[in-house]
């Protein structure tokens, strides 16, 4: 049986490339590579050696709640840089909040309203003004659905080693 191997690329829908380019570029701070000649709007980001995001403009509708999380190396700056710019969004999953493993993790809309997870590793450094920030919220997010399947574990992380 073939197996998967890892994500290459994810692709989201932007309703104005450029907007999305700018905020991904100067926000995130992700690096524009090459795209093939498409016939389209398209721009594709370096994530690291192996990943990239790539960026397609047209007129499709977006999810309320599917996401991607990005992984950053400063929760802090990023935190502060989202809230001053107003893009954090907690109608689909609630409050900023620390993961059980110590992740922080927020919700925020790109400029074509794709929702982003960004979160930062174990371990990592957290400003304890966040903790008393009204976009924070202790404990995991609760929807009230109290429907329990799916694969779960108090040892639960987004980050693989």
């Amino acid at each position: 049986m073939a197996k998967a191997l890892g994500v290459n690329h994810i692709a989201l829908i932007v309703s104005d490339l450029e907007k999305a380019c700018e905020f991904y570029e100067k926000e995130l701070g992700l690096e524009p590579i090459p795209a093939f000649l498409f016939d389209y709007p398209t721009a594709f980001f370096k994530f690291n050696e192996t990943q990239q995001l790539h960026l397609t403009e047209w007129d499709d509708v977006f999810s309320f709640r599917g996401h991607i999380c990005i992984q950053v190396d400063d929760i802090n700056a990023i935190f502060f840089r989202m809230k001053e710019l107003g893009v954090i969004d907690t109608s689909p999953w609630g409050k900023v909040r620390q993961l059980p493993d110590g992740p922080i993790q927020m919700f925020v809309r790109d400029p074509s309203g794709n929702l982003l997870e960004l979160s930062c590793a174990p371990g990592s450094y957290i400003d304890p003004a966040i903790f008393e920030d009204e976009y924070f919220q202790a404990g995991i997010y609760v929807s009230g659905r109290n429907d329990f399947r799916g694969y779960k574990s108090k040892e639960a992380t987004l980050y693989h080693n």
